[in-house]
């Protein structure tokens, strides 16, 4: 057992983040953690660390089991280069290889009780020296940091001077250089390109130890865990499902039919149930009048009914109560982007046009002569390394920015769905709702109605402000805007950006079923192999397909 946290309690203000959550982590384990954005991960994760102290709960780590946690490997750099940051991560095999050296020639001079000590000492220095891959360690070195695409960093270069992406790759490189008993890993495949990515994969799926990983990559989650630990966003509990990714999804969908055919089954009930208090439970079918016309037997065969109806009304009125006190909540319905590109009104016209469109920022060309068109079933996947000028091109075609050369001709009949990178374009002041209605021409009641059984939100969110909205519930209103709005093309700036994994499947449904054009750019290696369609990528400003 390399870790385990028992009824964990956490709260922030008035923020319930984890509730009863216990867990367990053992050599071989390699679990993807996962949940909405806000739900409490992280939180869950430095609780392990032990830099967060739950309010109740306890986590309990045996002596001697090392914890790795990505966060720490970034405290203390000042004045430290690259090659301080490595001995740093690797002092312990270094002090376990001098123990040896020093134990070895102690075994010279040691006899009886004191060689026996000496041997002890040796084989726990030993075991040390080769848990933390001591005897190739210049070369795990080595490779570690290639393998990460940092491997051609001067190693005296200060770390402070290091760009966002170098300083995640090489604290990611020393955490494993570290070779802890348990990793714990906030979104390790950030900052990497697909060669890092792979070394990454087959490194965690060979790792000794334990792994607890969060990740929003349903790829790499497939390739490297074994089992997935959800925190309900609602619950704020934690479930464990075994296997992959794909086995994680198939448990989810047998819930959501369980979900359904429960919730079916109880409306029935509750209607049966409201017909015998309101009809059938007044209906005796064994109450017959006497045959002679007895008043005496009469009136007690009537109290008799009337106490049987009596019964039978506090009966089902009793289990109704009980059932509308807790009732099973109504599954949401399948996202749908209901959009219609009217051929007619089309009149042999494209839905977009664009041309010789050019950018600058500065001397920096981001784009340059880019032109093309779009089709009225295209599906067209963007697909560049960041920085290329996907998100520009993208602001230019939604009106964002303004080209320095070129145009955008869109049809008449068309209206676009928007959903961009950062979720900027929803008004911070506003409340849930009124950035959902927002420039939506429909009835308020069918708006709330289309919101609520969509499963986006519940009641109790839709007057909550922007600005309190976590990244992945920003994500949500645009999905919803989308749903309610009637586009008949969208334009999708990295859609699945914080989309936890209880829509993303659902989002990408629909997104594969919207009968209109789609340009979506996106890195989501899974999100790509469902979207299918053409790929197009930028090099050097110019369009390629």
């Amino acid at each position: 057992m390399l870790a385990t946290a028992s009824h964990l309690h956490k709260i922030f203000g008035l923020h319930t983040v984890l509730t009863d959550v216990s867990l367990a982590l053992n050599d071989g384990d390699r679990i993807g953690l996962v949940g909405a954005n806000g739900s409490g991960k992280t939180t869950l994760l430095r609780v392990i660390a032990g830099e967060l102290a739950p309010d109740s709960g306890t986590v309990s780590i045996p002596a001697g089991v090392r914890v790795g946690y990505l966060q720490q490997m970034m405290l203390d750099i000042d004045g430290r280069t690259v090659s301080d940051m490595i001995d740093r991560a690797v002092a312990g095999v270094r002090a376990a290889e001098g123990d040896m050296r020093r134990l070895e020639a102690a075994m010279t001079a040691a006899a009886g009780e004191a060689l026996a000590t000496v041997l002890h000492d040796y084989g726990a220095a030993a075991d040390a020296f080769e848990r933390g891959g001591g005897y190739d360690l210049d070369h795990r070195i080595d490779a570690t940091l290639a393998g990460l695409g940092v491997g051609q960093l001067h190693r005296d270069r200060l770390f402070s001077t290091l760009s966002g992406g170098e300083k995640e790759r090489t604290a990611l490189a020393l955490l494993l250089l570290n070779a802890p008993d348990l990793l714990l890993l906030d979104e390790p495949t950030n900052h990497l390109d697909a060669q890092s990515l792979d070394w990454l994969e087959a490194t965690l799926t060979a790792y000794p130890g334990g792994v607890l990983v969060v990740s929003h990559d349903r790829a790499f989650l497939n390739r490297t865990v074994n089992a997935i630990i959800e925190i309900d966003e609602h619950r704020h509990t934690a479930k464990r499902y075994g296997g992959d990714y794909d086995a994680y999804l198939r448990a989810k969908e047998i819930e959501r039919r369980r979900w359904q055919e429960d919730y079916a089954r109880q409306q029935e009930e509750i209607k049966a149930l409201r017909y015998d208090v309101a009809v059938r439970a007044r209906n005796n079918d064994n109450y017959r009048p006497p045959p002679d016309g007895d008043k005496f037997l009469k009136f007690k065969k009537e109290q008799t009914h009337d106490r049987t109806v009596a019964k039978r009304v506090r009966s089902a009125e009793e289990r109704l109560r009980r059932i509308e006190e807790d009732p099973i909540p109504q599954p949401p319905e399948d996202l749908c982007f209901d959009g219609r590109l009217d051929p007619a009104a089309l009149r042999g016209r494209l839905p977009l046009i664009a041309r010789g469109l050019s950018k600058r920022y500065g001397d920096r060309l981001i784009l340059e002569e880019v032109s093309f068109e779009v089709g009225v079933d295209a599906r067209i996947a963007l697909v560049a390394p960041n920085g290329a000028g996907k998100t520009t091109l993208i602001r230019l075609l939604t009106g964002q920015e303004t080209p320095d050369a070129g145009e955008v001709v869109y049809n008449p009949a068309v209206q676009v769905g928007f959903i961009d990178q950062e979720s900027a374009d929803l008004p911070p002041k506003a409340t849930l709702f009124e950035a959902y209605r927002q420039g939506i021409d429909r009835e308020e009641q069918a708006l709330m109605t289309i919101l609520l059984r969509s499963g986006l939100f519940r009641y109790a969110d839709v007057h909550k402000k922007v600005r309190e909205l976590s990244g992945g519930q920003r994500r949500k209103v645009q999905i919803a805007r989308l749903i309610a709005g009637g586009a008949n093309l969208l334009i999708l700036d990295e859609p699945t950006n914080y989309v936890s994994f209880d829509v993303l499947e659902a989002l990408e449904d629909a997104i594969r079923a919207f009968p209109g054009p789609v340009i979506a750019a996106s890195h989501d290696r899974r999100f790509l192999e469902r979207f299918g369609g053409d790929r197009w990528t930028l090099e050097r400003g110019r369009l390629v397909r």
